[in-house]
């Protein structure tokens, strides 16, 4: 927060009494909070804007000539997760500041869920020295699914009443309609601690319509980031819900939702977008929040619109407008410069004032903290894992059975329940990779009680082998997908033997693996180098029959027990709208 030091400089310097530290000169202007674009200068001192007035006749110690160039604000991420990039924070640094995000609204849930309160700190000690500003979204969901799942931590009430009055924390993290719909008295007092911080709570609606989406409205819900279709957003909107845009690596919906932004002519301005999930190789090829608003704008969006959705708009939400989301007096100087408004490639960055990037590449190297070493050890199998681990039971002897099964969704997270009639040979369910129903498996990975869930899925792809990986949301157990027991085996040992991470197995030995020794989540190495292992793994579930975008992003939400219909945790098969487990058997 502002000082009454800074003020008094900033005014100084305004007035001229102190020289400013930057000039840019000869550059335009986009002024999200006009509306407007116009040539002019921007003066900048101790981190933040001193004045945009072109006929402003102050001086300063350095004089930056933009050529011509566009100054947009820095981009807003309203809602992500560290965890599902791999990376660490200071290593995402290389991979999203050059594409001009310079604020992360990060729910940190998925350490949370493996490390409570003290993983939550080890992720925050780096903070100071980031080239971009990470907010908490303080994690409302660990567990996400108490009772149906093991996790290897639990933040109570208490503990994020305090984690809110941290000064990095602004809302309470997603919470998911269950805890509103079976009215649990601890996520409603999560929700009032909020509230009477004037914070606000983020949603997780997905699924919800009519009187189910209202009552979830009514409880203070500020937004959602779930919407698939264009009347999702809209009934959102009508019940007073702002709408996050969300473009992962294995959930798009950039495409489907500002075509009905733009046929439907909607107002923009409780309008927002995030990456939730995205991949690191992801990022660099595709791009980051700046994506998102190119992508609005070939999509038919105004471009101060597709902007103003990535900034001030963000900003407003978080009610941060007096310090970030616009190049105006007084706030923090995040600024890009782009050659072209309509396509947000930077080449040059701005982050408080001080230059981090240019031409796509971080000016200075963010290393990674040396984590503590008991963070690096949350994986433990309280029992050996062989095939039999994945055997599934049937209560038929041979024959046939009828089978509840996930099917996947090309680019979505959500799934659909079907039913399958499987083979059954000594009472045990077979998989049948000809209608790619393949094994699906959840093992505990805490140490605590050694449960294996067994499930199946449709979608998948693989003609053989196995993949397997330590993420897999929200409780974060070791899943593992497969065409036979041996290699599901081989690959989950695999990525035990290396204290979390990725595997893929194939004919029972191990193709290739990388460790994520942070939680079991996140590597301790360069962007550069978990891009090319996870290149490398990618390329080895593709020859196994795997056509997925992102197969290990999917892999990691298929077991998620609050996403529609169905979820597998390590207690066994989840009925999502029903908040219950269900047999594999169809009764």
């Amino acid at each position: 927060m502002r000082t009454f030091e800074e003020i008094k400089n900033t005014i100084e310097t305004g007035l001229g009494m102190h020289p400013c530290d930057l000039k840019l000169e000869h550059v335009n202007l986009v002024n999200v909070f006009s509306g407007e674009v116009y040539p002019t200068n921007i003066f900048i001192k101790n981190k933040r804007i001193v004045s945009i007035d072109p006929d402003a006749a102050l001086e300063a110690d350095r004089v930056l000539d933009c050529k011509g160039q566009y100054a947009v604000p820095g981009l807003i991420d309203a809602h992500m997760h560290f965890e599902s990039t791999m990376l660490s924070p200071e290593a995402l640094a290389s991979v999203v500041v050059p594409q001009g995000t310079t604020t992360l609204c990060a729910d940190l849930m998925e350490i949370a869920n493996v490390a409570g309160e003290q993983g939550l700190r080890a992720m925050l000690q780096s903070m100071n020295r980031l080239p971009y500003r990470m907010l908490i979204e303080v994690s409302s969901r660990v567990p996400t699914a108490p009772g149906l799942e093991t996790t290897g931590a639990v933040l109570g009430a208490k503990e994020v009443a305090e984690i809110m009055d941290w000064e990095e924390s602004v809302s309470l993290g997603e919470l998911d309609p269950s805890k509103i719909l079976f009215v649990k008295d601890e996520y409603l007092h999560k929700i009032a601690d909020t509230l009477s911080r004037r914070k606000l709570v983020n949603g997780h609606a997905i699924g919800r319509l009519g009187q189910e989406l209202n009552v979830y409205a009514s409880s203070g819900i500020s937004d959602d980031h779930e919407c698939v279709n264009t009347n999702e957003m809209l009934e959102r909107l009508k019940v007073g819900m702002k709408v996050f845009i969300r473009e992962g690596s294995s959930e798009r919906n950039v495409d489907e939702l500002v075509k009905g932004i733009v046929d439907n002519r909607l107002d923009t301005s409780n309008i927002m977008f995030c990456t939730d999930d995205k991949h690191a190789r992801e990022i660099q090829v595709e791009g980051h929040i700046n994506y998102n608003v190119s992508r609005a704008v070939e999509l038919g969006l105004d471009p101060m619109e597709a902007i103003q959705m990535a900034t001030v708009n963000t900003a407003k939400h978080f009610r941060l407008e007096d310090e970030i989301g616009s190049i105006t007096p007084g706030r923090l100087a995040d600024i890009l410069l782009v050659e072209d408004w309509r396509i947000i490639k930077p080449t040059m960055v701005i982050f408080e004032g001080t230059v981090v990037a240019a031409e796509g590449e971080l000016l200075k190297e963010c290393k990674v903290s040396d984590y503590p070493q008991w963070i690096k050890n949350t994986v433990i199998l309280k029992h050996k894992i062989t095939s039999d681990s994945f055997r599934a039971a049937s209560k038929k002897t041979n024959g046939t059975t009828d089978i509840h099964v996930i099917d996947m969704i090309p680019r979505q997270i959500i799934n659909r329940h079907i039913v399958k009639k499987m083979e059954v040979r000594d009472s045990a369910i077979l998989t049948d990779v000809k209608q790619d129903i393949l094994k699906l498996a959840v093992v505990e990975r805490y140490g605590k009680n050694g449960n294996v869930g067994i499930g199946f899925v449709h979608g998948f792809q693989l003609k053989k082998g196995a993949l397997a990986y330590s993420m897999s949301h929200d409780h974060h157990n070791i899943v593992a997908v497969g065409t036979n027991d041996e290699d599901m085996a081989a690959a989950v040992n695999e990525v035990a033997r290396r204290n979390g991470g990725l595997a893929v197995a194939c004919d029972g030995r191990i193709l290739n693996s990388m460790e994520l020794p942070i939680g079991g989540l996140m590597s301790e190495k360069s962007a550069e180098e978990v891009m090319a292992q996870l290149d490398i793994l990618n390329e080895d579930a593709k020859r196994l029959g795997c056509g997925m975008e992102a197969p290990f992003m999917s892999l990691s939400f298929i077991s998620l027990p609050t996403v529609p219909d169905l979820g597998l945790t390590d207690k066994g098969l989840v009925d999502v709208l029903k908040h219950k487990l269900i047999e594999l058997e169809v009764e």
